[in-house]
């Protein structure tokens, strides 16, 4: 097969690759997609297990994602959202914390919540603002710095930072220390200050299949992983499939493997219990912190308050989460899970089922000082050979999709220049 007939051949099935191929599709750019494992959406995946729907590991879209906006159909998706804010559990009490801003209701009960002092509230408010105004290009250029310095910097104590900035964000960073990237940390503020965060009615899984689903039934190929990619092509199970181009769009170990030039990528890993309850022990749509520091539990929620058909009737589902690696021991990491979540519920965790442990090594890109410079890295290696992912961008679902795209459009543009010059040639 020619170069001209043939498709471009993308690496991986999860959001990048996706909405790479779709990208190309609807230009009318050839495309086959091919995808290691048995479904589409890469991390982002969903499965039902005992009438319960349960993502793999903590994920949330946040509805302001300029991305998500872009290229989903939210209002199919049927999303159910999140109250902005938190449940601080501290010293036996839960500490109420929403955003005044969109729920003026609570202003007084978050003000004399005893989460942080008025004067970091107020701090709080002033950056609210500031991370909201003005272009996503703007929070990129800003010098960097840790996050825990910016905070510092921006004048927050020691408690405004330890029972909120550190919970809150560690659930975001998946590392507790703050060391993340203040670009990372102003993006992530940002959008969780101008949008809501939300659940699929059928689960974070629904947002890939949308994807696929724009694509030709024949385009994706799952269960076949690519093994190297070549000169013309990519072999995949051992046989050649040619190419026009190769987009590599797995995680960045996996894309290291298949192009080696790139620098390596180092994650951040996770851990999520999900029991099966027979009532909802929060009684609201809203993130449980843990503002003491003492774990496992980093934070809780219940998603089946935010979107009941994560639980049966009359059932609920709850979400412990943890950050980083957590004890080899199945049994050892619930029995200490259970000791936390006793203190904050009371007997009643007794009777809760296990109902799956989720332990996600590679599930985030390090996005510390430095990594990401500049923060959106150029898809095109080479003539033929393009790579997207978050690893590539903001470590997001909107990164994902926006690298995804952007590599698309980085292919067209070098296939319009070839065939421009082409006909300069014959001219």
């Amino acid at each position: 097969m020619s170069e001209r007939g043939a498709p471009v051949v993308v690496v991986g099935a999860g959001l990048a690759g996706l909405a790479c191929a779709v990208a190309l599709h609807q230009a009318g750019v050839p495309v086959r997609v091919f995808e290691a494992a048995e479904a589409v959406g890469g991390r982002v995946r969903s499965d039902r297990v005992d009438g319960f729907l349960i993502d793999r590991g903590f994920q949330v879209l946040a509805t302001s994602y300029p991305e998500a906006q872009r290229q989903l159909d939210l209002e199919a998706l049927a999303l159910g959202r999140f109250c902005p804010g938190a449940l601080i559990q501290q010293r036996g009490r839960r500490l109420r914390f929403l955003d005044p801003a969109r729920r003026p209701g609570e202003l007084l009960r978050t003000l004399t919540s005893g989460v942080m002092p008025l004067r970091d509230q107020l701090r709080l408010l002033a950056l609210r603002h500031d991370v909201s105004r003005g272009s996503l290009e703007r929070l990129y250029t800003r010098p960097e710095e840790t996050t825990r310095a910016r905070l510092a910097r921006r004048g927050f104590g020691a408690r405004a930072v330890e029972t909120f900035f550190r919970p809150f964000l560690a659930g975001v960073f998946l590392e507790s220390e703050l060391e993340s990237s203040s670009r990372f940390f102003d993006f992530a503020f940002r959008h969780f200050a101008t949008g809501d965060a939300a659940l699929p009615e059928r689960g974070m899984e629904a947002i890939p299949r949308q994807l696929a689903g724009r694509l030709p039934g024949d385009c994706v190929r799952t269960g076949a992983s690519v093994e190297a990619v070549t000169d013309d092509g990519v072999r995949v199970s051992g046989q050649h499939v040619a190419a026009s181009a190769v987009v590599v769009a797995t995680d960045g170990e996996v894309a290291r493997r298949l192009v080696p030039e790139l620098p390596a990528v180092a994650h951040r890993s996770t851990t999520c219990l999900h029991f099966a309850a027979e009532r909802d022990p929060v009684g609201e749509p809203v993130l449980v912190l843990d503002g003491e520091g003492k774990g496992p539990i980093n934070h809780l929620c219940v998603p089946s308050a935010v979107q009941p058909s994560y639980a049966p009737p009359g059932r609920a589902l709850v979400s412990a989460n943890l950050v980083g690696d957590a004890e080899r021991s199945d049994d050892a990491l619930v029995r200490r899970v259970r000791v936390q979540l006793e203190g904050w519920f009371g007997p009643e965790v007794a009777r809760w089922r296990l109902l799956r442990i989720d332990r996600i090594q590679r599930a985030l890109p390090r996005q510390t000082v430095g990594w990401l410079e500049p923060v959106e890295r150029r898809a095109r290696l080479g003539a033929r050979l393009f790579v997207c992912g978050d690893h590539r961008d903001m470590a997001s679902l909107h990164g994902a999709l926006r690298s995804g795209r952007r590599a698309a459009e980085e292919l067209i543009h070098e296939r319009s220049s070839k065939s421009m010059r082409a006909e300069g040639a014959t001219a």
